[in-house]
């Protein structure tokens, strides 16, 4: 979160404090639900986006609580890793104050303080060679294809635009602006981006602002790079000694700490986290047809029309429609990884990808039936594969869900309006409903595959919040990737 100020430009990346002492820390509900995923030691319990994934080797493994009731859950978090030890599961994970925080968790703050920024760089569009990187500390490191991903194809149309997307192991956030210009060489107009790399998503939001003052910088006085020399040198990751270019990742407790529960309102439209509520009315009932989507990993490819920053926060929230907690669930099925923006430069990479949310603004990947499996066109959910075309219908149950989700979200603001509680958010509400509707699923399909009769009946479907027939394909597939030996036995529908 940052804010501009009457200072140089060099001091206008400053960040805001938080605003009292609690603000450094999330609630447990919030910080299960950015729990990340890391790529070689895979989170037990959490399935939830949040840093992208572990670039060293040991990351952090995550054993969450098992959620009980509509939207609250009780339990520890047990966070592993190099350097850190395991907190005890019996700890109090509600911080009230600093008096109540352990060394560990000052570790941990102390340890999300120092900023992760790989690299930053300016992207140009030139006349004759297209869309080039102009300038980037360090100067060694491999930028190859960012120079598309963060000027979308389309953005010519556009005045200013916002961009989310990944490079190998990190994520980048790039503010692209495009200035009219009396010049015959630059065809009448300038463009440029101005853009970050960092090995998680959820901090870029940070920058959003400082991004933005420099790219209209960069317009106006083209070459002057002082201000991002300095960033740069303040905010650089440290490299381990191993010089493998791998970066050393905070535990996935110390990530959430930026995340207030009472977020301000500018932090609600620069940061994916504060974006689930837009997220939701845009899609109405239909977002139950992506959260099974997600739920089956299957691959998610959004498309839209420059501005595409927007968007990239839809793929963030597609992500945590899949969120679930319960220990040992998801360890065998592919990851739910957020791509943000992706362009043709990405196909070959997406090929090999068994499970994915990403955004484009490019047409050309409609007609690439076989790198999604899902496509959505502004409000527009379909899919070409057979055997999905199903859920893409809405059930009496996904309205009910729909209906409770509503009523929830509607008490909570009068709570708001009228007591001026901000100790929950839509975001918290939002994240944890679908949590608790995935837990609620998974729970009940362990509790009957462990029984003397692995028999799923349709009050089995009933107590998963499933429609016995509405959802029985999309129960069969959840038991075949997820691994779960039940069987479904469902009345047949002919029958009353």
């Amino acid at each position: 979160m940052v804010e501009q100020s009457d200072r140089a430009p060099l001091l206008d990346w400053e960040e805001v404090p938080p605003a009292g002492p609690t603000a450094a820390f999330p609630s447990p509900e919030k910080e299960n639900a950015s729990e990340p995923s890391p790529a070689n030691t895979r989170a037990l319990g959490s399935t939830a986006p949040g840093t992208g994934w572990s670039t060293s080797p040991g990351g952090a493994a995550t054993v969450a609580a098992v959620v009980s009731g509509d939207t609250s859950f009780t339990g520890a978090v047990v966070h592993t890793g190099p350097g850190w030890d395991t907190q005890n599961p019996k700890g109090d994970l509600g911080f009230h104050g600093w008096e109540g925080v352990s060394a560990k968790d000052h570790r941990a703050a102390e340890w999300e303080e120092k900023d992760q920024i790989v690299a930053v760089f300016v992207v140009t569009f030139d006349t004759r060679s297209g869309n080039m990187v102009e300038w980037c500390l360090p100067q060694d490191i491999n930028l190859d294809g960012v120079e598309f991903k963060s000027m979308a194809s389309g953005s010519h149309r556009i005045t200013s635009d916002f961009i989310y997307f990944r490079k190998g192991c990190y994520f980048g956030l790039a503010c692209f602006a495009n200035m009219p210009v009396e010049s015959e060489l630059e065809r009448g107009a300038r463009m440029k981006s101005v853009g970050i790399l960092s090995p998680s998503y959820t901090l870029l939001y940070r920058y959003m602002h400082f991004l933005e003052n420099q790219v209209r910088h960069q317009l106006q006085c083209p070459g002057q790079y002082s201000p991002l020399e300095a960033f740069y040198e303040d905010k650089k990751a440290l490299l381990p000694p191993a010089g493998n270019g791998l970066i050393t990742v905070c535990p996935t407790s110390a990530w959430g700490a930026t995340l207030n529960r009472c977020m301000h309102p500018e932090m609600k439209i620069t940061h994916p986290a504060g974006c689930m509520s837009q997220f939701i009315r845009f899609f109405g009932e239909q977002i139950m047809v992506l959260w099974k989507f997600a739920l089956l990993r299957r691959r998610i490819l959004i498309f839209s029309p420059p501005p595409i920053g927007v968007v990239c926060y839809r793929v963030y929230c597609c992500c945590c429609l899949a969120n679930v907690s319960l220990p040992g669930v998801g360890v065998a099925v592919p990851e739910f990884r957020p791509f943000f923006y992706i362009n043709v430069a990405d196909i070959t990479t997406l090929e090999t990808e068994l499970s994915y949310v990403a955004c484009t603004t490019e047409k050309i990947f409609e007609e690439k039936k076989g790198l999604y499996d899902v496509y959505v066109d502004n409000q527009n959910v379909r899919t070409h594969r057979e055997s999905l075309q199903p859920m893409l219908r809405l059930n009496s149950a996904d309205r009910e869900k729909y209906r409770k989700l509503s009523e929830q979200r509607q008490m909570l603001l009068y709570s708001q309006e009228v007591d001026g509680d901000c100790t929950s958010s839509e975001e918290d509400l939002f994240i944890l409903f679908f949590m608790e509707q995935n837990n609620r699923i998974f729970q009940i399909l362990s509790e009957v595959a462990g029984s003397a009769d692995p028999t799923l009946t349709t009050e089995h479907v009933r107590a998963m919040g499933l429609d016995p027939q509405g959802d029985r394909g999309f129960l069969v597939d959840l038991l075949e990737l997820y691994g779960i030996d039940a069987m479904l036995v469902i009345d047949n529908p002919c029958c009353p």
